[in-house]
Parts: structure tokens; C-alpha cells; sequence
């Protein structure tokens, strides 16, 4: 597969008459891979170590770095000037301060986004200078209170200063383009500032990822780098999938679909729930044939996300009084249901607490 990948973007190139240019930003023929032979699952950092400091900010990922994350994750946006920042969204209104700087009140729009209404402030209309006077907070104080006492201290980093942490401290990057037909239509395309970014700084331990399919096509032509095909829970066909693809993550996930995800990516990145459903009392059902059709294909499968809170996690691994007031934020058995996992053969996993995941495949790989 790498090989049909490598002679199809040589040729496509050589007929745009891009090839110097492509090649000067596309990742050195030296770049890592992974497959799933490797037999160590990898751990994630989930928007760095999001269950213990506010995500998508550098004390996350150097609290992921620190709990022993082989991979940190940026969600990536672009600014107005085109800059690629760290953000879950390009609406942020949630995440940092935004809302109550009143330099910046007439900021506030509402954008169609994947075909959904959207209202709130957009990095796109933000100079990086702009954004970096606004402070970072938590997503969810509700579900994460203790987050909230970091509110205030970190800026938004660019997709940059995530690389350079990473590699002052020797882990790989797992950045994912968020919206990214979205930001083609208004001029401020993803692909090539990533690829900038990654050639410049010779990173060769990394992944891609996107839930789109015309992007990963785009840049399987244009990085040796692996590729990571996102798929949610349910079969809708969502927008950023549709753009310009019939096709349903149902259909993804079937083993004609996964030969098809094979030819430009090179694993999928799956809700747990595609690997152990889930039924309607909440508790886990029969697992999928998803692992094995996978790695038939020669794709990895990363699962996202496993997260430390009983209200995130299956029935069957909660913990404490369902009575009690601070259930739904209490921890559960989250190794347990990690280990369930990795028993069933997954080659890496997105945890908000990269310090549980590191124990378990510690554990498993003793």
C-alpha cells in the first residue's frame, strides 16, 4: 500500500507540475511508519492530558508528556493571518476568555460550519497576535472542577510550539485538521501550513488524522507520514465526511469500506463503541470484527476516548453510589475498560489521563 500511495503521488504531481514545491514540504522518504505488527499499543495524549489540566494548551501536553504519552494530540485551525493554532474548534468561546473581552465583543458572528449554525468568536477572524492575549480555560468545570484553577494562566499555542515541546522531550504529534473543507472555502487550507510545519522541523514520529476523506486523500499524495481515517459511532453521513464522498461510516467500517479507507490512509481512529458497542442500559455488548478486519487491511486502530469519569465510561466500569452527587465526575474503572481494549488487539488509544493508559500497556506488555 505505501508503495501505490508513493508511485500515485509522484505521478499526480508530476502532471500538476508541483512536484518541487510538494516535495519541499512533505515529510523526508526516512519517515517513521507504524503498522499492526507493532505489538505495543501507543498512548495518546488526548488534547494533551485534558482530564487534568484545560486541553489544546502547552500545560496539558507537558502534563501527558510527563505521564508518559507516546503521542500528544493538537486539533488544529487556522487564523486570519494563517497561522494553525491549537483548538478543539474554531469557535472558542468555550475555552478561553474570549466572551468577556470587550475589545473583541464585535468579533462575535454566526457561521455555517459543516452545514450547522454556529455562534460565537472564530480563530479565522483573530490575528495570531489577537489570540495570544486570551487565556485558556476549561471546557467542562463541571465534569473537570479541579481544571478550572488553571483557567487563566495559558496562552492558545500555535501548532509550532506544540512541535518543538514534543520534540525537546522526544514524543510524537497526532494533529488533527478540524473543518478542513470548511477552511479550504474561505482560503485558509490546513494542508500546507501542516505540512509546512512538519517538514521544516524534520518530524518524523507523527500521525494525521481527520474525520474528513477528500483531505487524507489530498495528503496521501503529498506525506509518506501515516494517515489516520476517523470514524464516529453512528452511520449518519455527517457533512465533513460528504464533502464530495457518498459514503457512510457504517460503510467504513465494513470490511469492502476498510479496503477502501487502506488505499490512502494507513489505520482508522474509532469511538470505543465501534470496537465494543453499547446497549441501551448503557452496559457493553458482544465485541466487533472492526480489530480483525483491520489489521486484515493492514490498518492500525486507535480508539478514542477513553476517559476517567464514570459518566464517561461504560456501565460496566463505573464505581461508587450512582446516588451520589459527585458520581458522574468520580473515577471508574477506566483501566479496566482500557484493558478490555487492548485485549482485543487495538494498536493505540486517545486517554484524557495518559497516566492510566501508560499503565495499562505497561501492564499488558510485561
Amino acid at each position: 500500500m505505501m508503495m501505490r500511495r508513493l508511485v500515485a503521488g509522484v505521478l499526480a504531481l508530476v502532471v500538476s507540475g508541483t512536484v518541487a514545491v510538494v516535495l519541499s514540504q512533505s515529510e523526508p522518504a526516512t519517515a517513521e511508519r507504524r503498522g499492526p505488527t507493532a505489538r505495543t499499543p501507543i498512548v495518546i495524549g488526548h488534547r494533551g492530558a485534558s482530564a487534568h489540566r484545560p486541553e489544546h494548551t502547552l500545560l496539558s501536553y507537558e502534563a501527558a508528556i510527563a505521564m508518559g504519552a507516546d503521542y500528544i494530540e493538537p486539533d488544529l485551525v487556522a487564523t486570519k493571518d494563517h497561522v494553525l493554532v491549537a483548538r478543539h474548534e474554531n469557535e472558542i468561546s468555550g475555552t478561553t476568555d474570549v466572551a468577556v473581552r470587550p475589545e473583541f465583543a464585535d468579533r462575535r458572528a454566526t457561521k455555517t460550519i459543516d452545514g450547522r449554525p454556529v455562534t460565537g468568536w472564530f480563530t479565522e477572524d483573530f490575528t495570531l497576535a489577537e489570540l495570544k492575549t486570551l487565556r485558556a480555560k476549561e471546557r467542562v468545570p463541571d465534569l473537570r472542577p479541579d481544571n478550572a484553577a488553571f483557567d487563566g494562566l495559558a496562552e492558545i499555542p500555535t501548532f509550532e510550539e506544540v512541535v518543538l515541546l514534543a520534540q525537546r522531550h522526544g514524543v510524537g504529534v497526532y494533529p488533527e485538521t478540524k473543518h478542513p473543507t470548511y477552511f479550504d472555502s474561505i482560503g485558509l487550507s490546513l494542508e500546507e501550513p501542516l505540512l509546512d510545519v512538519l517538514g521544516r522541523h524534520r518530524v518524523r514520529k507523527a500521525f494525521i488524522q481527520s474525520f474528513e476523506t477528500a483531505n487524507l486523500r489530498e495528503l496521501s499524495r503529498r506525506t509518506r507520514l501515516p494517515l489516520i481515517q476517523l470514524i464516529t459511532a453512528t452511520g449518519a453521513p455527517y457533512d465533513w465526511v460528504a464533502a464530495g464522498d457518498p459514503r457512510t461510516y457504517d460503510h467504513m467500517v465494513t470490511p469492502d469500506g476498510l479496503r477502501e479507507v487502506a488505499s490512502y490512509a494507513d489505520g482508522v481512529g474509532v469511538d470505543t463503541r465501534r470496537v465494543i458497542p453499547v446497549g441501551p442500559d448503557g452496559r457493553l455488548l458482544a465485541p466487533t470484527t472492526l480489530v480483525r478486519d483491520a489489521h486484515r487491511n493492514r490498518l492500525d486502530v486507535h480508539v478514542w476516548t477513553i476517559r476517567n469519569e464514570n459518566s464517561q465510561l461504560p456501565a460496566d466500569h463505573r464505581l461508587g453510589n450512582p446516588a451520589s452527587p459527585v458520581f458522574p465526575r468520580a473515577t471508574g474503572d477506566v483501566m479496566g475498560w482500557l484493558a478490555r481494549l487492548v485485549d482485543l488487539g487495538i494498536d493505540g488509544a486517545f486517554c484524557d489521563d495518559p497516566a492510566m493508559g501508560r499503565a495499562v500497556v505497561t501492564r499488558r506488555s510485561a
